[in-house]
């Protein structure tokens, strides 16, 4: 049987190239393309009345996502497309081998998660694990996620970082997300504690390193 595949990257060489290498094994197809995650959900509903609403929940057998895509990063889209398809199988292959996406990346409903040096070959054979109802992940980054444990950040913490890395004042930050000034700061100051950072960027900085934002 074939495996249908959906492939969302936002550089398109890579996106092409992934493609490319997937289509020349026996039992995968890509059957579509994105350039985010906003598009791979758009792409699915399409294979949906494309094909018949017998394939609602699973348009693909398997959708590649990559972390970090403008307009909806690939941790939202995943768990977007597990909500609103859930015969599909996640699959993050992404440049970025942080612990914290791995993490994030499960908890949203991936059941792989693989590095984009990894071998073709490698990518083939997640694909196929994944298609089959099974896990692939990469087993040295598995270990160092254990080793660094889930974030300390919570998710109020986690969004008001994500507006530090835009560079926003406490007033904009505030405004952004509906927030008081006062417990902005509060946030601000407890995101620091616990990234032991010196200042603000700093903390977003080392939080974004770990893969916690």
């Amino acid at each position: 049987m074939t495996i249908r595949v959906l492939v969302a990257d936002d550089q398109a060489m890579i996106r092409g190239a992934l493609a490319g290498l997937l289509d020349l094994e026996h039992d995968i197809e890509v059957v579509a393309q994105a350039a985010d995650g906003a598009q791979a959900l758009e792409e699915l509903a399409r294979l949906v009345s494309a094909d018949a609403p017998a394939h609602a929940s699973a348009p693909v057998d398997v959708a590649i996502i990559d972390v970090e895509m403008p307009h909806m990063d690939g941790i939202t889209a995943t768990q977007a497309i597990r909500s609103r398809f859930p015969g599909v199988r996640v699959l993050i292959v992404t440049t970025f081998g942080r612990p914290g996406y791995l993490q994030r990346a499960l908890d949203a409903g991936a059941t792989g998660f693989m590095v984009k040096d990894a071998p073709v070959e490698a990518l083939a054979d997640g694909v196929r694990t994944v298609a089959a109802g099974g896990r692939a992940i990469d087993q040295s980054l598995a270990l160092e996620a254990l080793s660094a444990g889930s974030s300390p950040l919570t998710d109020r913490e986690a969004d008001v970082l994500r507006e530090v890395e835009g560079g926003g004042t406490i007033a904009d930050i505030a405004h952004s997300l509906g927030l008081s000034q006062g417990t902005v700061r509060n946030h601000v100051s407890s995101s620091m504690l616990k990234m032991d950072a010196r200042t603000r960027a700093e903390a977003a900085s080392l939080a974004r390193a770990a893969g916690w934002l």
